[in-house]
């Protein structure tokens, strides 16, 4: 199976000695980019809903971003992102054999670079899939890349010989992936947690949790969609009476905190 996350904001750029890829889509990214540029101070400030400082820091970001970069500057994608599906993956902790099955069967998407394996090498950079950044194929980011990631899934999927998609991403990131062109079985996991008021979906929790579940597929070596439903991390269990098909439904009780590693 293929499984998909959400790329995060934060980003982590200490040295990682590790040999990367180049991402599929290189030229699509340096072409947004190259849009990205144009874009004023405040332009940027509107869309991505961010303060005068980090509006700098990006455009800085988007006028040294190179298509032939100095290698110092790259990272691998799954070791630079640093937001709470990552704290979820812990990427760093994989080994050698587990880092080449996630090459091969995690994917993250991404606004700028549309979809990257976990060692493909990106630039530091920030543009959420949501951003209403207008280019010549429309005036979002899901109108840039159409029916392209999907594809993509499509190909990498029949590579592996499966047709099973487990949807990891958060809905804004998921959106990019068009379901008319998409030909895989999606299984998406909801994470909740027991509330007083009953089962609830706590963001930050959600998020870190997709993160731990792709860790625990790319370590079990996961190929059975009904195997997932095994997964307990951080004192989540799975509760067939609130699953529906395809839709695996885990809930943690209140007193329940973290997620632990596998």
């Amino acid at each position: 199976m293929l499984v998909v996350i959400s790329p995060a904001k934060r980003l982590d750029w200490d040295t990682r000695d590790v040999e990367m890829t180049t991402p599929d889509f290189a030229e699509d990214a340096m072409r947004l980019v190259k849009t990205a540029r144009n874009l004023s101070l405040g332009d940027l400030q509107g869309l991505m809903d961010i303060s005068a400082d980090l509006a700098k820091l990006n455009r800085e970001r988007f006028l040294s971003f190179s298509d032939s970069p100095d290698p110092g500057v790259l990272r691998p994608a799954a070791l630079a992102f640093a937001g709470d599906t990552y704290q979820g993956l812990e990427a760093a902790s994989l080994d050698v054999d587990e880092m080449a099955w996630a090459q091969d069967h995690l994917r993250i998407l991404s606004g700028l670079y549309g979809l990257l394996r976990p060692l493909d090498a990106i630039q530091p950079y920030r543009l959420e899939m949501g951003s209403r950044l207008r280019t010549r194929r429309g005036n979002t980011l899901y109108d840039y890349w159409g029916d392209t990631i999907a594809k993509a899934l499509n190909a990498q999927a029949a590579a592996l010989g499966t047709d099973v998609l487990v949807n990891c991403a958060s809905q804004e990131y998921f959106g990019a992936v068009a379901p008319k062109a998409l030909n895989l079985r999606v299984v998406t996991p909801v994470f909740m947690e027991d509330k007083p008021k009953g089962p609830k979906i706590v963001s930050f929790f959600a998020k870190r949790a997709r993160g731990a579940m792709a860790r625990f597929i790319v370590t079990r070596r996961i190929t059975d969609a009904q195997a997932l439903c095994d997964f307990d991390l951080g004192g989540y269990r799975y509760q067939p009476d609130m699953s529906e098909p395809d839709k695996p439904v885990f809930l943690r009780p209140a007193e329940a905190t973290g997620i632990a590693a596998s």
